[in-house]
């Protein structure tokens, strides 16, 4: 790994030190380091990001390491997680035992090997030195005494900001400072929907809206506006001039860049995620940058010319002495009575077997206790002899882990079958409401959607409930604006004061109630009617994206999304295709619950056009040319599992065969228990759950509607695994609700591209959804959002910590932590099982080298059970 960057550098060209290029060169740096940032969307169409989806050609270790290095962020679990999981049964020690001697066995060194055995056995009980011994002054003059150390690893890590390095006259280092102008700025510009006044000259950019009015900002003095008075028009000249007055090389040009993304790397994704949004916005990020290195240089032009500094790793001799006496077991005696030689190898040895690799150890260990637990339950099942079950209802839910325990709960009461399929169902749309001026995006956010499709109603119906529905918009719209208007603003709380304090009263003491009524008045009122959907396909050199669907593309998305869940014979009377939504009130993150992968777009509206597509007798004929024969009696209707509440509600149910009804009314008179117990089942893992509750689905209810409640429901925190194969797999099996659950017949998809599809697909989403919570576990306050209690939502977009921070972008503690001192969520890397035969992996790692980097370099984790149900790790 490189000592300056993590980031490989083929493509930036190799020229001299002096900083003389065109725009195009630094757009392609600018590039390259953006890596070491990832896109972060608006909280309203929250989705889950990998904060390292840049990185990963480089290992995990490297990663972390260069993370540590440079920022001094640590994404290895804690000792203190790692001992709770051990106290827990969740770690064997037999596997962290297995990973010393794989370690040990793969390094050279002249330490007796009984010698490091016992000082690695000793240092992995993760107990800090004590603080008696590294005061002690017998320590101090061992070390003064020492002067043998030499360890080649030791050098610069990354070029830092040169403000980090320059404190002001109170001691406050300028990069804070820097740090607190930017996000002003940011802020500034970015906000749409809270400032009552929008930035100044706004519509010309980011930097050109700066530059123009950056004369006017009372926070810097009269020569530092006036330094700025004559500066570039264009972004991309300020930055160079900017680097060049630092007087940074080209070649750590990159680094430098790097420095400054990862100083603010909230605020920097929301610039990197709207440059990728349109052509209008596609310089952002340069734009940033040449703002926030302008600013830099303001800051620090009376320290210029600054020594050139070697920023170098510190060491502790007295700490690696002290650990051999510590762990290694050795007297002042047998340390003096080594050679110099000797002393220099045995550091060199505790210097390598560091905090770091200890954690990384144990790590590994924990991964490798779970997958070991997994395999013993998905191959000491016995398989059933019945190839063919009869089924009285199909229902396909999205492969989210919330969705495990219900499928489970609901197995238990009736001839039903569930199957998993990625929650979008594979439709490619962007989705319409009734009443609606906009459309959302309605699939995971790494795909874009390539029809919209609009809920329709009769003429006279719709108008009547477009008035309505105006009235409650404007109402709203009304309250906004003078909540913003400063004169406005003074009238407000004479005129909503009663009503606003009796739903402030309502919903303190009697959540439930109050909110039941709020939401019966508003549809009371609203009476939306029934509607229809725009299937059929239209196109006009207006629409950016056409409405429906052709003829042929109905029949190719039933039949991708048929042969998804492996649904191409022996159906039941009724399927139900089942989309996933949330419910929580007063909620900055209520669309993270929504859907991690999708924007926060919920599935329902998707569950009823697929439903709707396979009930078409002209889709359902096609289909019989392709070898899907749907029965004439076979039904599809669309319901909506609401993950919060654990409760199944239908949206879309046509006329029904007499056999479906059968299966309706079976699926109906069940509900209720099921209900029940998979509330009970999650709610129990909730910390301010009374385990003596009657009614646990009341009790659920009242966790969604509560605005004072933090911890609506778990997310999809402990998510571990994604399984992908057939239901018999798993079925009967309690996963915890922490797997991802995808249904996959190796056998229906000769070719390979079916398991290639899912890899590329919900494969990515939960490696995404992975990796977020665990970097919101390990180190939430880089990577999570802190506490939910105390955060701030600014600029309509997302949250701070306080009124300067910056824009947080991973979840908040009350997402994976128990307490403030235990975590909820194990921080473990998903472990991907496939049922297949080897060949089928070995052709997948050879076709998708991506996937194959992330598994070799340790960013997934990947395990087949093959045909004869024996468990491989790959």
């Amino acid at each position: 790994m490189s000592g300056t960057s993590v980031l490989t550098k083929d493509n930036v060209k190799k020229k001299d030190t002096t900083t003389n290029f065109q725009e195009s060169d630094i757009n392609v740096l600018i590039d390259s380091a953006s890596r070491v940032i990832a896109p972060l969307w608006p909280l309203s169409t929250f989705a889950a990001r990998n904060p390292w989806m840049g990185l990963e050609k480089q290992s995990f270790e490297e990663v972390a390491g260069w993370l540590k290095d440079t920022r001094g962020i640590d994404i290895y679990p804690s000792a203190s997680m790692i001992l709770s999981a051990k106290r827990k049964g969740e770690i064997d020690q037999d596997f962290v035992k297995m990973g010393l001697e794989r370690w040990l066995d793969s390094h050279s060194f002249n330490v007796p090997r009984e010698k490091a055995e016992q000082f690695c056995h000793a240092a992995l009980k993760l107990e800090a030195l004590p603080s008696n011994l590294l005061s002690s002054s017998e320590l101090e003059k061992l070390a003064d005494e020492f002067r043998g150390l030499n360890l080649d690893s030791i050098d610069n890590p990354s070029i830092q900001p040169i403000s980090s390095r320059i404190e002001n006259q109170d001691g406050e280092k300028l990069v804070n400072i820097l740090d607190h102008h930017v996000i002003k700025w940011s802020k500034l510009y970015l906000d749409e929907s809270q400032a009552g006044w929008t930035m100044p000259k706004r519509e010309e950019g980011f930097y050109r809206a700066w530059q123009r009015l950056i004369q006017y900002d009372p926070a810097l003095s009269k020569k530092q506006r006036k330094s700025l008075k004559d500066w570039p028009q264009e972004p991309h000249m300020a930055l160079e001039k900017a680097l060049s007055e630092l007087n940074i090389p080209e070649s750590e040009i990159q680094n430098y860049l790097e420095g400054h993304l990862l100083s603010l790397p909230g605020w920097a994704g929301m610039m990197l995620w709207r440059s990728q949004q349109s052509s209008h916005e596609h310089a952002l990020l340069t734009e940033y940058l040449a703002v926030r290195i302008s600013m830099e240089l303001v800051l620090v032009k009376p320290n210029l010319p600054l020594t050139k500094q070697q920023s170098e790793k510190k060491v502790s001799i007295p700490s690696l002495i002290a650990s051999w006496f510590q762990w290694g077991n050795l007297s002042i005696e047998e340390w003096k009575q080594l050679s110099s030689a000797e002393q220099n190898e045995y550091l060199s040895f505790a210097y390598s077997f560091d905090d770091k690799l200890r954690r990384k150890i144990w790590l590994e260990a924990w991964e490798q206790t779970h997958a070991d637990q997994l395999s013993q339950k998905l191959t000491t099942k016995k398989r059933k002899t019945d190839s063919e079950k009869s089924n009285l209802a199909q229902l396909a839910f999205c492969i989210d882990v919330r969705s495990e325990p219900f499928r489970r709960q609901l197995e238990k009461e009736g001839p039903f079958e569930t199957i998993g399929i990625a929650g979008f169902f594979g439709l490619q749309i962007a989705t319409n409401e009734l009443g609606s001026n906009h459309s959302h995006p309605s699939l995971p956010v790494i795909l874009k959607p390539k029809h919209k499709i609009k809920e329709t109603a009769d003429e006279k119906e719709f108008n009547s409930y477009l008035e309505r529905k105006q009235a409650v918009t404007s109402l709203g719209t009304t309250f906004k604006a003078m909540k913003q208007n400063t004169l406005a603003s003074l009238l407000l709380p004479e005129l909503s004061g009663p009503w606003l304090t009796l739903q402030m009263v309502g919903r303190s003491f009697v959540p439930r109630s109050a909110n039941r009524f709020i939401r019966n008045l508003r549809q009371s009122w609203l009476q939306k009617p029934n509607t229809n959907l725009s299937l059929n396909h239209e196109h006009n050199k207006e629409m950016e994206i056409p409405i429906g669907f052709t003829e042929e593309e109905k029949v190719n998305y039933a039949h991708q999304a048929l042969k998804m869940m492996g649904l191409i014979e022996n159906f039941a009377p009724l399927v139900v295709i089942c989309g996933h939504g949330s419910q929580s009130i007063n909620n900055p993150y209520a669309a993270a619950l929504e859907c991690g992968a999708c924007g926060g777009a919920a599935g329902g509206f998707n569950a009823r056009v697929l439903a709707t597509l396979c009930n078409l007798p002209e889709v359902r004929e096609k289909l019989s040319f392709e070898g899907i024969e749907i029965p004439r009696d076979t039904v599809f209707v669309a319901a909506e599992h609401k993950t919060t509440v654990d409760e199944l509600h239908w949206i879309y149910v046509p006329e029904l065969s007499e056999a479906a009804q059968k299966a309706f009314d079976r699926i109906e008179a069940v509900m209720p228990k099921v209900s029940d117990n998979a509330n009970k089942e999650r709610l129990a893992q909730l910390p301010s759950f009374q385990s003596k509750v009657k009614n646990p689905t009341f009790e659920a209810h009242r966790f969604a509607e509560d605005w004072s409640e933090i911890r609506p429901e778990w997310g999809l925190a402990r998510n571990a695994a994604f399984i992908i194969g057939q239901r018999e797999l798993t079925e009967d099996f309690d996963l915890e609700g922490r797997a991802f659950l995808h249904n996959y017949d190796w056998q229906q998809d000769r070719s390979g591209e079916l398991l290639g599809n899912i890899i590329a697909g919900p494969g990515t989403v939960t490696q995404w959804i992975n990796l977020q919570y665990y970097a919101s576990t390990v180190a939430s306050h880089y990577y999570g959002s802190g506490n939910k209690a105390t955060q701030t939502v600014t600029s309509g977009l997302g949250v701070m910590q306080g009124n300067a921070s910056d824009l947080l972008s991973g979840l908040p503690l009350q997402s994976v932590m128990e307490s403030d001192s235990e975590a909820y969520h194990s921080p473990l890397r998903l472990l991907i099982v496939i049922q297949a035969p080897s060949e089928y992996i070995e052709k997948l790692l050879n076709n998708n080298p991506a996937f194959l980097d992330k598994v070799q370099n340790g960013w997934v984790r990947l395990a087949s059970v093959d045909t004869d149900g024996v468990w491989i790790n790959w």
